[in-house]
């Protein structure tokens, strides 16, 4: 006789059904009113397990066979078919050879929980660990570094199995999810592993030519020359200077994009000395 018929009551029975259920039970087995002693223990045993939702879910696992089995609380949602969807979903991510790949099965398993991560473009050069707290619906509250590879891309996702919600007991748990959003910086983009760098130099500098310091995103300088006469538009290489590769770690170029600025110039003899100059150079 299994835990539900020793208290009377049908598989799907909720919580308030099983503590009505045994309370008449043990009041009419109940040894000092002259009940049967070891009815009334398969009684309490019965209840003991049937409250508690995780050994409830472990105890309709096992009369199922320890195989597919299902519990339908009324707390569930969306029933067998709802449960088979979730089952049956297949998840395919950027980093699924670096944590934990794929499924071995399809059991009946929990949603799962998805998280963003808000990382600079630096980040990615550096690579960066962050630490993620958050609760599923069982109230049980997890704790997970995130390691940020380095050459990761804007909307890859991070996955981690098994640190999912844990709503359905006796049901696995599902993944966890954390999508990558790279913020911008302003005048750096990127370009596969390349890194594009607009850098603004005052006209004067353009037209002699000087030598910029370009300030990396990890933090190096870099020595540029720029020679007399350069345009506008005019972009300069760097080797070695992008973003690391995700597989190899080889780095990609940087490349300096060349933008001017116009000096605001309001003194009288200043703008007259130009005026000048404009009519030598013509």
């Amino acid at each position: 006789m299994d835990h539900y018929s020793t208290l009377g009551v049908a598989k799907n029975a909720s919580d308030k059904e099983l503590k009505a259920a045994y309370k008449k039970a043990s009041m009419k087995h109940h040894p000092d009113r002259g009940g049967d002693e070891a009815k009334f223990k398969q009684i309490n045993e019965a209840y003991s397990t049937l409250k508690d939702p995780h050994k409830r879910g472990m105890y309709d696992h096992q009369q199922n066979g320890g195989g597919q089995g299902f519990n339908f609380n009324q707390q569930s949602q969306g029933g067998f078919e709802e449960a088979m969807r979730q089952a049956n979903a297949q998840y395919s991510h950027p980093f699924d050879h670096m944590f934990n790949n794929g499924f071995a099965n399809r059991t009946p398993r929990n949603k799962d929980l998805h998280l963003r991560a808000e990382i600079g473009l630096a980040d990615i050069i550096n690579g960066k660990t962050l630490v993620f707290q958050y609760s599923t619906h069982s109230g049980r509250v997890e704790t997970v570094n995130v390691d940020i590879p380095r050459g990761a891309k804007h909307g890859d996702t991070v996955r981690y199995q098994g640190l999912g919600d844990d709503g359905h007991p006796g049901f696995q748990r599902g993944d966890l999810h954390i999508k990558l959003y790279v913020q911008k910086v302003k005048n750096w983009e990127r370009d596969q592993n390349n890194l594009i760098y607009k850098k603004v130099i005052n006209v004067f500098d353009l037209m002699l030519g000087c030598v910029i310091i370009v300030k990396t995103l990890d933090n190096k300088q870099v020595k540029l020359n720029i020679p007399k006469g350069t345009k506008i538009g005019q972009v300069f290489n760097i080797p070695g200077y992008g973003i690391p590769d995700l597989h190899t770690g080889k780095k990609g170029n940087l490349y300096v994009s060349i933008d001017t600025e116009i000096p605001t110039i309001t003194n009288e003899t200043i703008l007259k000395e130009i005026e000048l100059l404009k009519d030598k150079i013509r």
